[in-house]
């Protein structure tokens, strides 16, 4: 086999349409029983945050409106219809356990006893690999459930009484009002998360993130390394897409608290951050509309002036420090605290100190071992469904010219 890829998402997917595209021999192998496994994981109402304009995979347009934004199973639809249109050659249900340099190129090892080579093997196993639970979980009272997020489904499916959800980011901020808008008493221990308004002077906040740049980041570009681990900015796709605010979490009446520390004899201990990390928040909404509000001018566009509504409901909340979990009523906790790169099936030093992948632009200095489908793997549009294209016809490229 010329080219093994790893994983079935959009990054594999992408790569193989280019890969047929250029009659390169090639196989995709997914654990899973279709393609894009990681999105059917997400809960019941999930809908992508990035619009439809921006959510399509190499050579085949969405249907619909392309400002409307795909629930969960029209995602898993696209995908499937993406495989038959281009007829790729995806093997499922097959686990990969570990990728060894051979004299030859690479050993593929799978759970069921097999074994195959190629000369190149891609890393497309996506972002969500394994979830980040912290360790000060496991001190929880026994009798309070504990999920993350990837397990989330609908709010029935929860014990009765109050939910306590960490993290403040777009899962952790989608579920908590899913979850109080039916009728559920929430509490939301925040985390350093931007917002940006869902549309802004007529656009789509994505249509301006990619105008003004954003998407083209590159880490070296950033003030920080550590800033490609940041999540995403609050902003929501459901309902025909709306605007994420804490401060209105707040209004209707969901408890914010500070970030979560540590758990003692059933309390859960926060940092005195709440106020801050609010603060912060607003500061990231306003630079990007500054942002937003010099393109316009610089470019001449004659668009109506905007006023976006400033909310301080959550400041004006008190900066709790011990939560009793029993004297709250919470029966569950839902842990939105993201996710950690897993690469430990390749059998190479291929990541940095924190985990991620050292390449450039996807290739690593192992000759035929790529990675593709992180965010900041080249810039930060390489995580998204309808920015990993750009990736993958570059490795694509690589790959044909480097046999």
């Amino acid at each position: 086999m010329k080219t093994i890829i790893i994983g079935a998402g959009q990054a594999g997917l992408a790569l193989s349409y280019h890969l047929t595209q250029k009659a390169h021999q090639h196989l995709v192998l997914e654990q899973s029983s279709h393609p894009g496994s990681a999105w059917s994981a997400r809960w019941d109402s999930f809908t992508f945050v990035t619009p439809n304009f921006m959510t399509e995979l190499p050579g085949l347009k969405l249907p619909g409106d392309p400002n409307s934004y795909l629930a969960r199973d029209q995602i898993l639809a696209y995908f499937d219809q993406y495989v038959r249109t281009f007829d790729l050659p995806v093997r499922f249900e097959v686990q990969v356990i570990s990728v060894e340099p051979t004299p030859r190129g690479y050993q593929v090892d799978t759970a069921d006893g097999s074994s195959l080579e190629a000369s190149n093997v891609v890393i497309a196993t996506g972002l969500f690999q394994r979830p980040k639970i912290p360790a000060f979980g496991g001190r929880l009272p026994a009798e309070i459930a504990q999920l993350h997020s990837t397990h989330y489904r609908r709010p029935e499916a929860l014990p009765a009484g109050s939910v306590l959800v960490v993290g403040s980011g777009q899962s952790g901020c989608q579920i908590a009002e899913e979850l109080y808008q039916s009728g559920r008493r929430v509490y939301l221990a925040v985390s350093a998360m931007g917002r940006v308004p869902r549309r802004y002077r007529g656009y789509d906040c994505f249509y301006w993130a990619d105008k003004i740049g954003m998407l083209d980041r590159t880490p070296e570009m950033l003030p920080s390394p550590k800033m490609k681990f940041a999540g995403n900015p609050q902003v929501s796709g459901a309902k025909g897409g709306h605007n994420l605010n804490l401060h209105q979490f707040a209004r209707d009446g969901v408890t914010l608290l500070g970030r979560a520390q540590d758990t003692h004899n059933g309390k859960l201990i926060l940092a005195p951050n709440l106020h801050e990390t609010l603060a912060n928040t607003d500061r990231a909404e306003l630079s990007f509309i500054k942002a937003v509000d010099a393109y316009i001018e610089k470019q001449g566009l004659n668009l109506p002036p905007e006023s976006v509504p400033q909310l301080r409901d959550g400041l004006d909340q008190p900066q709790i420090l011990e939560l009793d979990l029993a004297d709250a009523g919470i029966s569950v906790v839902i842990w939105a605290t993201g996710f950690a790169y897993d690469y430990s099936l390749v059998k190479l030093p291929v990541t940095d100190g924190d985990g991620f992948p050292v390449s450039k632009r996807g290739v690593t200095d192992y000759p035929g071992l790529y990675f593709l489908g992180m965010p900041y793997l080249y810039k930060q549009r390489s995580g998204l469904v309808g920015g990993v294209g750009e990736d993958a016809d570059y490795l694509a490229q690589h790959i044909t010219a480097h046999p």
